[in-house]
Order: structure tokens, then sequence, then C-alpha cells
């Protein structure tokens, strides 16, 4: 198993977090195919204010490249993440485009 952590922040109002918020709750049955189908086997997004953290647990093989490549040709991805720049707003330091930003893990208890 891998563990990728990312950060990304919301839009800083109310209204457009609570709508977030709602989509999340039921994440469209597409998404959920194409999250499952990549090799990501957990997912979990937690928020503080309009800051969001995501952990990502995947198989070994689980590649950033081959699930690029699924969301680019996957209509109901592309739709998604379209309707969900309407809520992000990309971390200082964000490339063009870029959305979850990769943490750097900089402490382990085990």
């Amino acid at each position: 198993m891998k563990r990728f952590c990312f950060a990304l922040d919301l839009q800083n109002d109310p209204q457009l977090i609570s709508e977030y918020e709602q989509y999340h709750e039921s994440i469209w049955p597409e998404i959920h195919k194409s999250i499952v189908e990549s090799g990501i086997t957990d997912m979990q997004i937690y928020r503080i204010d309009n800051r969001l953290f995501m952990i990502m647990d995947t198989t070994d093989d689980f590649s950033f490249e081959a699930k690029s490549k699924m969301d680019e040709g996957n209509e109901k991805v592309q739709e998604w993440e379209t309707l969900m720049w309407k809520y992000q707003q990309a971390l200082p330091g964000a490339g063009p485009g870029e959305k979850w930003m990769l943490m750097k893990q900089i402490f382990n208890l085990a």
C-alpha cells in the first residue's frame, strides 16, 4: 500500500464551502468508479476553514500518470473537475491548472 497526502484551498465563501461539502456527501457514481478503478483503495478529505487535506491510500502499483490518462478520457471526470473548480482555489506556489498539491511527509511515529 502507498499513502499520499494533498492540500488544496476552497474559495473562502461559506455558501460555496457548503455546496462543496454537499457534493462530497454523495459523489457521482462515475467518479467513485474512476477512483476505485485507478487503484485508490481509500480516500478521505478533511476541512478546516477553507483548507482541505486529503489522504489517499493506493495499491502498490498505483500510478499518477495512469490515473491522469484515465481521467483525460473520462467525460464525467472532466465534468466533475470543471464543476469543482468553481469551489476550489489553487494554493500559493501551485502551477497553472494545478489543484491538489502533494505534501511532503516530514514525520512518522512508526
